[in-house]
């Protein structure tokens, strides 16, 4: 699944928003029915996981935690307890739960960013600047590029 573009879209009065049609089609040839909400870890945005991506992130992250350590407990516990199973509705809407608007400053106007296997939501405030200048981005892509495999910067 590869989830690309920038696409602009209202919330309505009862906070439903329509999954763009481009990544309901990504969603529908992958056999995906349900998605996965979660607040970004990072950012103030919102994530949309089809479940079986979101059920291997979570994979992952039990492999890498000891369910016998109680910081790693609670590090599990918090990144599950924000989460939201979602369903769209015949016309391809889905709710946005207040707490979430509320965590990611979404107000009536969003945009849907495909980010390759999830797709952000971001309020359209947050995006009146870009995520990095052009010159820092350039700089840092071109030092994440030119870096060998093993050499440990890229983990």
């Amino acid at each position: 699944m590869r989830f690309l573009g920038n696409i602009e879209a209202k919330v309505d009065a009862k906070g439903r928003v329509f999954l763009p049609s481009v990544f309901r089609k990504i969603l529908q040839s992958g056999g995906e029915e349900r998605i996965v909400l979660r607040k970004d870890v990072f950012q103030l945005c919102l994530v949309l996981y089809p479940e079986s991506v979101w059920n291997a992130q979570m994979d992952e992250l039990r492999s890498r935690l000891n369910r016998w350590n109680k910081d790693h407990q609670q590090i599990f516990r918090q990144f599950v307890s924000d989460v939201e199973t979602v369903v769209l509705d015949g016309n391809g809407r889905f709710l946005i739960p207040k707490r979430y608007t509320i965590m990611a400053n979404i107000g009536q106007g969003v945009r849907f960013i495909g980010m390759g296997d999830s797709v952000e939501i971001w309020s359209e405030e947050s995006l009146e600047k870009p995520f990095m200048e052009p010159e820092e981005f350039g700089a840092a892509l071109e030092e994440i590029m030119n870096q060998k495999e093993g050499d440990g910067k890229n983990n």
